[in-house]
């Protein structure tokens, strides 16, 4: 990876508009396509489609071709008094979300998709270039090869700056990952009437619009390292000079190594040495306390989410119409990060979050991560607490925005996003569990696979330098 692109793509964080589509032209692009583009999604019953189907000898929901995804039953001992069962997907395919990006007009540019996924609560959601399962681009599905495959089939052809195999949703996958991909191309590249070209300041710009940057833009876009560019002190100069948070650019560029990462290491070490069951997985039908009904399947008692089949037909996909399963959030969940200023240098207060289908047991995820709707064993911290206070007073309120979930999988499921400014003298003391950390030392370790949460990586994606 070349250092000079790094740098580029840093540049491009600060370019909040293009030459080549301006900000107002986009949205308006978004807003025809959602009025022409023809959508119809409805829920129906599991025996109404002649692809999915319970099997009843492995007690999974699954499709005639055993591709896509499945769903079984997912048990968990929490701890000594609480047991967590539920259904979960199971996918071991590791698909593609992948942008190319290239230098237009002197700014780096990303070559951004108009998609609309089933479960979108509102159609049309700015995604990756390709956003694709195995499944889709090996064609399981009979249907076209997704546009722009051929530059990621081929990718060390040209220049990588990010490829990384980072987990999705642990509370609803088991142990699921992606590989984030982003490449840097020089050649002209046929741009189709889906797709349009954006700078990293406009990205970032439009995720304050509710649900239009979907959640595989927002993971790929934080794998970007950061933390590999070097800069002569001129460079650094230019580069600060642009930027309207120097709290949030010292954080990036200038921080040193963090004396936390031992102790958080311990700490992640210790769960995965000595915590309790890593549950198994069981028959849907053996779920307790779970109704399988024709329609749904749903939890007798108050749950984060519940299961519904659906019709859909989308003008423009590579397969028109065909029913699946989705996932059905109950509420909204609320996903916080504590933006810290320790003498000038912010910092992020991240905690060390078992999930239950998570790929190596624990990640770090942001300061709050709380569904709607509790999970058993769940008790509320200090941090909790002050998170909602600061919240509730609307205090140092940097982010507050509903952005969407998976939408190939989740339906119209939109959770709430918050970044919190405090300093740090009005922290109280952290539990267990919790870490003060730099934008740099977060770089860092994002660049290892399945250490940072999706939630996570989608909060500092909303950063704005």
């Amino acid at each position: 990876m070349n250092n000079r692109t790094l740098w580029e793509i840093a540049h491009s964080w600060t370019v909040c508009d293009s030459t080549v589509n301006s900000t107002d032209s986009i949205l308006s692009w978004v807003r025809e396509r959602n009025r022409t583009v023809s959508v119809d999604i409805h829920k129906n019953a599991l025996s109404d489609s002649s692809f999915w189907f319970y099997d009843e000898e492995t007690g999974t929901i699954h499709n005639k071709n055993n591709s896509f995804f499945s769903i079984a039953g997912f048990k968990k001992q929490m701890d000594e008094y609480h047991t967590l069962q539920q259904p979960i997907l199971l996918q071991e395919e590791i698909g593609f979300l992948g942008i190319l990006c290239k230098m237009i007009d002197g700014v780096m540019h990303f070559l951004m998709q108009a998609k609309i996924e089933p479960g979108n609560i509102n159609k049309i959601q700015l995604s990756p270039t390709i956003q694709a399962t195995k499944s889709n681009f090996t064609q399981k599905h009979v249907g076209a090869r997704p546009p722009y495959l051929e530059y990621f089939e081929n990718a060390s052809r040209y220049e990588i700056v990010v490829d990384q195999i980072q987990s999705e949703q642990s509370s609803r996958f088991y142990k699921k990952r992606n590989r984030n991909i982003l490449l840097r191309v020089e050649e002209d590249i046929p741009v189709l009437s889906s797709h349009k070209w954006m700078t990293l300041g406009q990205i970032k710009h439009l995720m304050q619009t509710d649900n239009l940057v979907n959640m595989d833009t927002r993971t790929v876009l934080s794998c970007i390292p950061y933390c590999r560019l070097t800069m002569t002190d001129e460079e650094k100069k230019a580069l600060a000079a642009k930027c309207t948070d120097m709290t949030l650019f010292h954080s990036v560029f200038d921080a040193a190594d963090d004396h936390s990462l031992s102790e958080c290491y311990h700490y992640i070490n210790d769960y995965k040495m000595f915590s309790l069951s890593p549950g198994k997985l069981i028959r849907l039908d053996e779920l307790e306390g779970w109704s399988m009904q024709d329609d749904r399947i749903f939890c007798q008692t108050p749950y984060p989410y519940q299961v519904i089949f659906c019709d859909i037909a989308i003008e423009g996909r590579e397969v028109k119409q065909w029913t699946q399963p989705l996932f059905e959030a109950n509420g909204i969940a609320s996903f916080g990060l504590l933006c810290v200023n320790d003498h000038g240098i912010l910092k992020f207060l991240v905690r060390a979050v078992p999930e239950p289908g998570c790929f190596d047991g624990i990640e770090l995820g942001p300061t709050v991560q709380q569904e709607a709707v509790s999970l058993p064993g769940h008790t509320e911290t200090v941090i909790d607490r002050f998170f909602a206070d600061r919240l509730q007073q609307q205090k140092g309120i940097i982010f507050d925005h509903l952005l969407s979930e998976e939408g190939g999988r989740f339906y119209h499921e939109q959770n709430r996003n918050i970044l919190i400014q405090a300093d740090i003298s009005e922290l109280p003391e952290l539990p267990k569990g919790y870490f003060l950390m730099t934008y740099r030392t977060l770089n860092e370790l994002v660049q290892i696979n399945n250490t940072l949460n999706i939630q996570l990586r989608n909060l500092l994606s909303l950063l704005e330098v």
